[in-house]
């Protein structure tokens, strides 16, 4: 009997860390991995955002498909925004400075405010995710003097 009963302890012994381990677990086992694409307070020719714009914020994304050896027309941003490119490779123009940021595949960008530039691409189309953080009412994006819209 004795021996019994210390094989029971034994074994109720040998499951307390087990049951204290499972309680200790959250509900889920699954989490999410987060990767920062991009993150800055300036736009890739290096001009700070000085801003946002006032009023009521809305935020729109729109997928934009470039196609080969196309130049977008020369335009503006009135407010802060932030490129992903989906596939291809754009080279992006600033007018005035001449400078020039080429964006490959997988990689991110911030775009200019108020700054004339533009898009173009390569011997591929470019499918490019944008986010604009705007206000209801406010164009994403303003063609220079003399261009067609961009989109």
């Amino acid at each position: 009997m004795i021996r019994s009963s210390l094989a029971a302890l034994a074994a109720i012994v040998a499951m307390v860390p087990t049951c204290t381990y499972a309680q200790s677990q959250p509900d889920t086992v699954a989490t999410a991995q987060g990767k920062v694409l991009l993150q800055t307070d300036k736009s890739w020719n290096g001009n700070s955002y000085t801003h946002y714009p006032t009023g009521r914020p809305e935020l729109t994304m729109l997928k934009l498909t470039i196609a080969p050896h196309t130049a977008l027309p020369w335009h503006t941003h009135p407010f802060p925004n932030a490129a992903y490119i989906l596939s291809g490779t754009l080279t992006i123009r600033d007018k005035e400075s001449g400078k020039t940021k080429v964006v490959h595949a997988g990689e991110a960008f911030a775009e200019t405010v108020d700054d004339i530039h533009r898009g173009e691409s390569g011997d591929e189309p470019v499918v490019l995710i944008v986010t604009y953080a705007g206000t209801p009412g406010v164009p994403t994006s303003i063609p220079a003097k003399g261009q067609q819209a961009e989109y």
